[in-house]
């Protein structure tokens, strides 16, 4: 029985708008918090016992997990009065952690094989491994250089074009070894990123990457979030989607009511009590929330509706992400829009 700790404080700004109302682990992926997905991958490798760091609208997701027992785990809580930094956090909960333990982000995708990631860090008896994803734009993440044992060698958070020497990301994936507490001190703002993993380096610690193939991807922002939602779709990535799968790439939930002239491409997600009008048209890489309503000849394409969301007559929306009981209105064409209620608290 392991313990670990999901990041969860963060405002998730780079998501803005989405994000005005609703934390970022609170941001649905197929129609479940992305925070959901992470909790069952924790289960899944067996770490039954869970601290979570709240800030930014906690109570939202206070209010979702409750003491996870519906997921098999026990969550317990860590609120914080002002951000503390991912280091600067999981040092808050010391107390919790009395043997090797996981830290993830609250608001990652992922289908990391986690046991085969703390045997490889027992194998080499590190103090902290970093699972490591190879990633297209290094630019947005901390980058690393490994020996041939594995053992990192150079560590760069965020490079800038001239400095990036690999392609090998930090996925914010870690296991640790309590002693790793001694590298943080108390009540300052602090980040493993920018100040404990140069300090490991700095004093040749045991400091190992575990590159792993499997899928990992932060949703940091709208492109990624839609990528996200095409790569689930496509099978890329390994988890459950709350409903079933009602024939090849098409997943539906109970009392959806659709229009025999109505038009449903693949793949696609229906959600609960949604109603699909006639001559409308919900086609590829669409996932529609639960109680949403697509009427008489609007289009939907490539698109993300939240929990009720609304999409009016002969409305075409392509490429879009339309928040929590949003109308978007008759006759309009929206392309690579985000469409969100400003009023809704």
């Amino acid at each position: 029985m392991m313990k670990a700790m999901i990041l969860a404080a963060g405002v998730g700004s780079r998501l803005d708008p989405l994000t005005r109302n609703i934390p970022k682990p609170m941001v649905p992926i197929v129609n479940k918090p992305a925070m959901e997905h992470i909790v069952e991958l924790l289960a899944r490798h067996g770490f039954t016992k869970i601290m979570v760091n709240l800030h930014y609208h906690g109570d939202q997701i206070e209010g979702h997990f409750g003491d996870g027992s519906k997921w098999g785990v026990k969550i317990q809580y860590s609120r914080e009065d002002q951000l503390w930094g991912d280091a600067g956090s999981v040092k808050r909960c010391q107390e919790f952690f009395d043997s090797t333990f996981l830290v993830i982000g609250g608001d990652d995708l992922a289908d990391i094989d986690l046991k085969r990631l703390v045997k490889d860090h027992r194998d080499h008896k590190a103090l902290c491994t970093i699972a490591l994803s190879l990633v297209d734009d290094p630019t947005e993440y901390g980058i690393v250089l490994r020996n041939e044992r594995g053992k990192i060698t150079r560590f760069l958070e965020k490079p800038k074009g001239e400095v990036i020497f690999s392609n090998m990301a930090n996925t914010g994936v870690y296991v640790f070894e309590p002693e790793i507490f001694e590298f943080i001190p108390k009540g300052v703002m602090y980040g493993f990123g920018n100040n404990v993993f140069p300090l490991l380096l700095e004093q040749k610690k045991r400091f190992y990457g575990y590159l792993t193939s499997s899928y990992w991807r932060d949703i940091g922002n709208l492109k990624q979030y839609q990528e996200t939602h095409r790569d689930a779709l496509q099978g890329k990535v390994t988890i459950n989607f709350p409903i079933p799968q009602l024939r090849k790439y098409v997943w539906m939930g109970e009392n959806v009511e659709i229009h025999p002239t109505a038009e449903i491409g693949y793949p696609v997600v229906i959600g609960n009590n949604c109603r699909i009008e006639k001559n409308a048209k919900v086609l590829e890489n669409s996932v529609v929330g639960d109680n949403c309503v697509v009427q008489e000849d609007a289009v939907v394409q490539d698109s993300i509706l939240w929990e009720g969301a609304h999409v009016m007559q002969k409305t075409m929306l392509e490429r879009c992400v339309v928040g929590t009981g949003c109308q978007v209105k008759s006759n309009a064409a929206v392309f690579d829009g985000v469409i969100v209620d400003p009023i809704r608290h």
